[in-house]
């Protein structure tokens, strides 16, 4: 299936000379995406890190690497060059900075990686000016649908049918589980990528000893998504300081494991300050329904927001609120740091639920507030025509963003 941040992408390499950055979880396909974006014909080489022969021509130098690809030969059209999960050299920024500025007038150059690709900030050079940021999320119901250009703030809403969007559900959104959609396979696969990140990736390229606790704080978060969270409480059960789960929380988020928000405060009475959620980039961890739906619909946010941030078209965010008072809304998109829209997630229509929504709708003045139900049949029209508190269903709202 084409990714929607395909043509994107294939823009980026026509028009601009800084290297591509894809990153993104473990298996969300970030490696099978940058094999696609060059024109058939180009001239393209592919370097893997985890590949021994691969990584003996990095170590060696940006004169090797340049060597194998260019042989000496004087190329019309610039080549392509793609370097995979290349963070895990330790003078990866140094090496980066170093071919591109040798070499970018005769190489278009995607780097891939299942972390932030700037969480081991030592004395190297800086990047900065030589790269754009592109993050690659799960599969979603705009994706599915292969409807909405990430060039759109809002689409039109489309049907997804029942049994895909049950897919999206149960299986989550990485590429092979959802394509395959087996529950064998399905809990091999979660295995797998879990063993990777935390054994291979975290426990490689990290001080952290302890595996088996971060691990249980992982556990943890999974059956609290959605939760405030209380550092002290986590401490306490997987037996290490609340520094210390602070740092692997950061870690986590580092390794695209979960993400956080924080809570919106500003124009809101008695705000809470300071206690973020959090929720996982792989909701179908999740075991139980509310907070797992709550979390699919999480991911799809993120992913409106972040696609917008990284084709440039504007300053986007995602928060939630709550007051001590203990009222709350799950979600708060912000445009240019301005309220745009609330977002309620519920299994089922709850007309009573509303009144939370037009509390805060009023008091952010945001233009959109929506109660977003998994109960209610698609209905074939456009939720941000509408601008006072409303019951929209799961798959007409889902479908209206990439």
């Amino acid at each position: 299936m084409k990714r929607v941040y395909t043509n994107l992408l294939r823009e980026h390499l026509e028009s601009y000379r800084q290297m591509i950055f894809i990153a993104g979880p473990r298996q969300v396909g970030k490696t099978t995406l940058a094999k696609t974006l060059f024109a058939k014909g180009r001239q393209t080489f592919y370097f893997n890190w985890d590949a021994q022969e691969d990584r003996q021509l990095i170590v060696a130098g940006q004169k090797t690497v340049a060597d194998s690809v260019f042989q000496g030969k004087l190329s019309k059209q610039k080549v392509g060059i793609i370097f995979d999960e290349i963070h895990k050299y330790g003078k990866w920024k140094n090496f980066l900075k170093g071919f591109f500025d040798l070499y970018h007038e005769r190489a278009s150059i995607v780097v891939t990686g299942s972390s932030r690709l700037d969480i081991y900030r030592r004395s190297q050079d800086s990047l900065m000016g030589r790269f754009f940021l592109y993050r690659l999320h799960p599969f979603t119901v705009g994706e599915i649908l292969q409807k909405n250009p990430i060039t759109n703030e809002i689409c039109p809403p489309h049907e997804i049918a029942p049994q895909k969007l049950q897919q999206l559900i149960e299986f989550g959104g990485f590429p092979e589980p959802f394509t395959i959609h087996k529950k064998p396979f399905y809990e091999r696969w979660k295995k797998m990528r879990l063993d990777q990140m935390f054994r291979d990736d975290i426990r490689d390229l990290t001080r952290v000893t302890d595996i088996g606790q971060l691990e249980i704080l992982a556990f943890l978060l999974s059956q609290q998504t959605g939760q405030l969270t209380s550092m002290s409480s986590f401490a306490q059960k997987v037996n290490v300081t609340v520094r210390t789960v602070a740092g692997w929380l950061q870690l986590l988020e580092s390794f695209y494991y979960c993400f956080r928000l924080s809570p919106w405060t500003k124009n809101i009475t008695r705000s809470i300050l300071k206690e973020p959620k959090f929720y996982l980039w792989d909701w179908s961890e999740v075991s139980k329904p509310g907070p797992r739906l709550e979390n699919m619909v999480a991911v799809h946010l993120l992913k409106a927001i972040h696609g917008r941030q990284d084709a440039g078209f504007g300053d986007y965010g995602l928060y939630f609120l709550r007051n001590k008072e203990k009222k709350e809304v799950d979600f708060i998109a912000t445009r240019n740091d301005q309220p745009w829209f609330l977002v309620e997630v519920k299994t089922k229509a709850d007309f009573a639920g509303l009144k939370n929504l037009d509390y805060f709708q009023k008091m952010t003045k945001a233009k959109h507030a929506f109660q977003v139900a998994f109960d209610q049949p698609y209905v074939d029209k456009n939720c941000f025509d509408v601008t006072t508190p409303t019951i929209v269903p799961a798959t007409t709202f889902l479908s209206q963003f990439i």
